[in-house]
């Protein structure tokens, strides 16, 4: 007669060690995620406040806005390719605009009606307010964000009248937070307010700030604002 065969199976302890390194496992990947959005965070309430110093620092400096400096071209000169702005006191454009195709910047046109939210960019980094480089595009055009969408500058929009800074792409979990840890939790009321966006870095040129809370569901992108 042939022995009867020994069944092999896990022990409860067994299974309960593997469950406790999967939980472990678990948790460390959970805190991971929420060490990444914490940064993310962090990482667009610095820009804003960051920004905002710069501009202040500039006017201070030179008595005009960024952009919108009557006096760039002669204050940096030809060597760097600087344009002046219009001197009207207001930064046309939008912060989402296109940047420059001409890398020499030599079709570039910057007026009281155009791209001075882009010579924004070029004026504070000539200025040496912010980092980047200082002719060609890349020295008028926007950074982008830690959520991979744009920092901006425009004047108006979501019911602001004065000059704000905007960061596009932004998850409801990650602008809501930002509004909290800045001003009032509500996207259409504050320093702080928001559009939810239809597509990516979409234009809030006219728009109203979307509803009155940000609903976490993982799925709503925003165009968060903060004036200057």
């Amino acid at each position: 007669m042939r022995a009867p065969q020994r069944q092999h199976g896990y022990t409860l302890v067994e299974i309960a060690i593997v469950l406790v390194i999967a939980g472990l496992l678990l948790g460390g990947v959970l805190r991971g995620q929420e060490m990444a959005t914490q940064a993310r965070i962090r990482d667009m309430i610095n820009d804003m406040n960051g920004l905002g110093a710069a501009y202040h620092f500039y006017y201070d400096r030179y008595k005009a806005l960024p952009g919108d400096d009557p006096r760039a071209a002669a204050r940096w000169g030809a060597a760097l390719g600087a344009k002046s702005g219009g001197g009207d006191g207001v930064v046309s454009g939008r912060y989402m605009e296109p940047a420059p195709i001409d890398p020499t910047l030599g079709a570039f046109t910057v007026d009281n009606s155009q791209n001075e939210s882009l010579a924004f960019w070029w004026h504070l980094r000539m200025g040496g307010f912010v980092f980047g480089p200082s002719t060609g595009v890349g020295a008028a055009t926007q950074p982008s964000n830690s959520v991979g969408g744009l920092v901006g500058v425009q004047t108006g929009g979501l019911n602001f009248s004065s000059l704000i800074v905007c960061e596009s792409n932004v998850r409801d979990k990650i602008a809501g937070a930002v509004d909290t840890q800045m001003d009032d939790q509500r996207p259409h009321t504050g320093l702080v307010r928001a559009y939810q966006q239809a597509v990516p870095n979409e234009d809030i040129t006219g728009k109203t700030p979307s509803g009155t809370s940000y609903p976490e569901s993982g799925a709503g992108r925003y165009v968060i604002c903060k004036t200057l």
